[in-house]
């Protein structure tokens, strides 16, 4: 069985869903169809979130008509039933009359997962018309996690009876990628953009024969084409290596997919859902690593320092402090450096989640930051290539190993 992973910008209207329909016809009418919230709907209701919590009615009565008219914009140009699509839009609009119930992220990860569940309902309603055999499968039912909102954590053993026992190997299923279930009955999801992870999560329960990702890209770039002129489309990869590059930030793979595929040695491929012929990227069992200096760049970054406030070092009790308030406030490490007496660390500026944490912080220790800043990472580097990403930027801090080298900077 195949496992195939669409992302939102391949399904973000009309045209995209009929695309999927002809991969899905020409490449496996028996696999597993993982899918993203369409286009843009997860920014939306995103900001659906923040302005419910805020109770800024207008808001979110505005995001909601956002939302339904997206969708049923998309439903106007497919054939289907969508009966179950109005449900779950109408069942959207009456949670939001009340008050929410519950923290921001346990609120977050009961309207966001929405998205994936409008999507899924969409797509397999004009598969089933289109004479495609096809299932809805709820990811809610199938993915078991624990209760840690927006990064649930996946229970491997009670996941894959569930994928098992759901899963017809004998026709089309339509799962949900980024969302779960805690024991509970409560909502979660694997954290931003975790779809990808869904896709290796069913894979690995099935053993599947390999997993696609369907990119509006060609496959796996050096560099992100936005940032970077001249990239080279890195056609293999082995495993170890696409971990590095996703855990360093390349946005083309979730950083937790890779993982669970190379324990059972399930090629991923990352090809192109425009140019369905292109061979695309394959990871896997491959001898060789790669040659191809590869470039991440990450915008957005806080760089924070911290100093004791009294004659300490920072040792083995201070570190246990302050990875302890990171862990606290819900905020990722990107690069860590520390001397005796300071400790450097680069984050994403997430707004939500900063200024507590730099509260936190503050009752035990000196608290200095720099905004504004861009962390550039180089796998395989050489001199050559750190010049040529260092022109008009001002140097704050590298950290070099055998193959990895992070550069902060900040735009001269």
């Amino acid at each position: 069985m195949k496992v195939f992973k669409f992302g939102g910008a391949s399904v973000k209207d009309a045209a995209g869903v009929q695309n999927l329909a002809r991969i899905v016809r020409q490449q496996g009418m028996k696999s597993a169809v993982i899918v993203s919230a369409m286009g843009k709907t997860t920014n939306a209701l995103e900001e659906l979130v923040w302005a419910w919590i805020a109770n800024e009615r207008p808001t979110v009565d505005a995001k909601l008509t956002q939302v339904r008219a997206y969708h049923e914009g998309i439903m106007a140009g497919l054939t289907g039933d969508f009966s179950a699509v109005y449900q779950t839009l109408a069942g959207l609009e009456s949670l939001t009359m009340s008050a929410p119930a519950g923290g921001t992220d346990e609120v977050y990860d009961q309207i966001v997962s929405l998205g994936e569940v409008l999507s899924t309902q969409i797509i397999a309603a004009h598969l089933q018309r289109a004479g495609i055999p096809t299932r809805w499968l709820d990811a809610r039912q199938l993915v078991r996690t624990d209760v840690t909102f927006r990064e649930g954590k996946v229970d491997w053993t009670e996941t894959k009876k569930r994928i098992i026992d759901a899963v017809d190997k004998q026709q089309v299923s339509i799962i949900q990628g980024f969302i779960g279930q805690a024991a509970d009955g409560r909502t979660t999801t694997l954290g931003r953009e975790g779809s990808d992870y869904s896709a290796a999560i069913v894979a690995f329960c099935l053993n599947a024969k390999s997993v696609t990702i369907w990119k509006d890209v060609p496959g796996v770039l050096n560099a992100d084409p936005k940032w970077f002129d001249d990239t080279v489309l890195l056609q293999r990869i082995t495993y170890q290596d696409a971990i590095e590059l996703a855990y360093y930030g390349a946005t083309v793979i979730h950083p937790k997919t890779i993982k669970p595929l190379q324990n059972k040695h399930i090629p991923l491929y990352v090809r192109s859902f425009i140019d369905t012929e292109a061979p695309g990227t394959m990871i896997g069992d491959i001898g060789q690593h790669l040659t191809t200096p590869s470039f991440i760049f990450k915008v957005n970054q806080l760089l924070i320092s911290l100093h004791p406030t009294d004659f300490s070092f920072i040792a083995e009790d201070n570190l246990s402090r302050i990875f302890g308030r990171f862990a606290q406030a819900g905020v990722k490490i990107n690069l860590m450096q520390n001397t005796a007496i300071s400790f450097s660390v680069v984050v994403d500026n997430d707004q939500t989640r900063i200024k507590s944490l730099l509260d936190m912080l503050r009752q035990d220790f000196q608290v200095s930051y720099n905004d504004g800043l861009e962390l550039i990472t180089i796998r395989y580097y050489d001199q050559s290539t750190i010049d040529r990403v260092l022109v008009n930027k001002r140097l704050l801090l590298e950290q070099k190993s055998r193959y990895t080298v992070q550069l902060v900077v900040k735009e001269v």
